[in-house]
């Protein structure tokens, strides 16, 4: 028998079948939590039997992988329940601290070298200045530098300049003889002295920070 549609005409034409979607992403999308896979060879039966020879229409995996990809497996072990929210953040709070440490060890080790690096370049370029050092100290001792004297003028900017650099001058008589910054090139004996003592200072010493660039070559009063 025909049936008559809205206009009054009959129409022997089928009604429309809806297709049957199918939801197969691994995440309920009202839950939150994730699913559990349907047993192998087991289909889960149609709402209404007299669908069953409609056309299904599957939505596939790609919106559940795609959300998916934007999870760690922590986050979908809190998801499913089988680790807590407080759990997971100690783990995220203990990532971020190491990084934190791992970080302030790199910038450490960075200024360190980044200091060694400074002396180096900064030792290279003075010793070539330490034998006019030298030279200004011997006509020092020979009356040539007079006060007010232009020469003398040169002389104490040059000093200025190293110092400004960072080298520092060491060794005078009256000082403790010491091995690691001393090179004894004399040795006296004296009944003034208890210790081993600088009596007198050949060639001036250099420092660079912690770094000796030249020991001082002095002579050594012993106890007699």
């Amino acid at each position: 028998m025909s049936k008559e549609n809205p206009n009054g005409q009959d129409s022997n034409e089928p009604e429309h079948e809806e297709p049957i979607i199918r939801d197969k992403r691994r995440i309920d999308p009202e839950t939150g939590k994730v699913r559990q896979p349907a047993e192998a060879g087991s289909e889960a039966p149609a709402s209404d039997p007299d669908l069953a020879h409609e056309e299904l229409v599957d939505v596939g995996p790609t919106e559940g992988v795609a959300f998916e990809s934007l999870l760690s497996d922590e986050d979908l072990d809190v998801l499913s329940g089988q680790s807590t929210a407080d759990q997971l953040a100690a783990e995220r709070l203990a990532d971020l601290q190491r990084v934190t440490a791992e970080y302030a060890n790199y910038r450490k080790r960075t200024e360190a070298n980044r200091e060694v690096e400074r002396e180096r370049v900064v030792g290279e370029t003075v010793k070539g200045l330490i034998p006019v050092l030298d030279d200004l100290d011997r006509a020092e001792k020979h009356g040539d530098l007079e006060e007010g004297s232009a020469f003398a003028t040169i002389a104490a900017k040059l000093r200025v300049t190293v110092e400004r650099l960072g080298l520092t001058a060491y060794g005078q008589a009256g000082d403790p003889f010491d091995p690691q910054i001393h090179e004894a090139i004399f040795q006296q004996p004296s009944a003034d002295v208890t210790v081993e003592t600088v009596a007198d200072v050949v060639e001036t010493g250099y420092q660079l920070g912690s770094t000796t660039v030249r020991v001082a070559k002095v002579v050594v009063a012993v106890p007699a």
